[in-house]
């Protein structure tokens, strides 16, 4: 790749973007199903039906092309729907003026709304943030922050998510109330041969229920406070 976006940038692409490849295993020791990480899951149109995902990644792809006005778009348009690590990429173009005017004070707004949920990386960022604002801009970024909140925190975001969720499962699947492992999907490989998902899996509850969907999001990116 020719794009050599420097130190802060490739750390800023490691921190939002690729972490979840580094978090830490859940009690059983099984590592979380992280979808993005799969992909068999991604070439099977998952991404039609999970907006959070498929609009962070095209961001992400336009950020590692140095396309920074469309990918601050993607990212906004991720957020929409409570995307964390979108809305983290949102708070970092702001506050660094990558593909939009900088605005330190919306900036902060936007990474307290990335730290939501209480993710360890997303809050020592937003204390950094609040700790270089002069006390003009911290009042700024706490009025900013209510409409900010309004728009895209999660009391606004899950439903409009749970909506496609529930939506496109059911356009998927039809009149059928559950699945077996002898359901298969067939998606198109290289060579004209065709691949096999295993029902099970890419209807898996954690994809599609939105309260477990919500927490596969959080054991993917939360971590330990001891």
């Amino acid at each position: 790749m020719d794009f050599r976006p420097g130190k802060a940038a490739c750390l800023l692409m490691f921190t939002f973007l690729c972490a979840p490849a580094m978090a830490d295993k859940p009690a059983g020791g099984k590592p979380p199903a992280d979808p993005t990480q799969d992909e068999l899951m991604m070439s099977a149109g998952f991404l039609s039906s999970h907006p959070d995902l498929r609009f962070r990644l095209n961001g992400q792809k336009r950020y590692e092309k140095g396309e920074y006005g469309e990918a601050f778009s993607f990212f906004q348009r991720a957020a929409w729907y409570g995307d964390k690590p979108a809305q983290g990429m949102v708070a970092e173009m702001l506050w660094n003026g990558r593909g939009v005017d900088q605005d330190r004070a919306l900036a902060y707004a936007w990474m307290d709304l990335a730290a939501e949920r209480g993710y360890e990386g997303f809050v020592g960022h937003r204390e950094r943030y609040w700790a270089a604002l002069d006390e003009v801009e911290r009042a700024r970024a706490l009025e900013v922050g209510q409409s900010v909140y309004a728009k895209y925190g999660d009391e606004a975001s899950e439903p409009r998510l749970a909506a496609v969720l529930r939506r496109e499962r059911a356009r998927q699947t039809g009149s059928r109330t559950g699945f077996s492992g002898a359901l298969k999907i067939y998606i198109p490989g290289p060579g004209g041969d065709y691949l096999q998902i295993d029902g099970s899996r890419y209807y898996d509850e954690n994809y599609w229920e939105p309260a477990k969907y919500r927490a596969l999001q959080d054991s993917i990116w939360e971590r330990s406070y001891t």
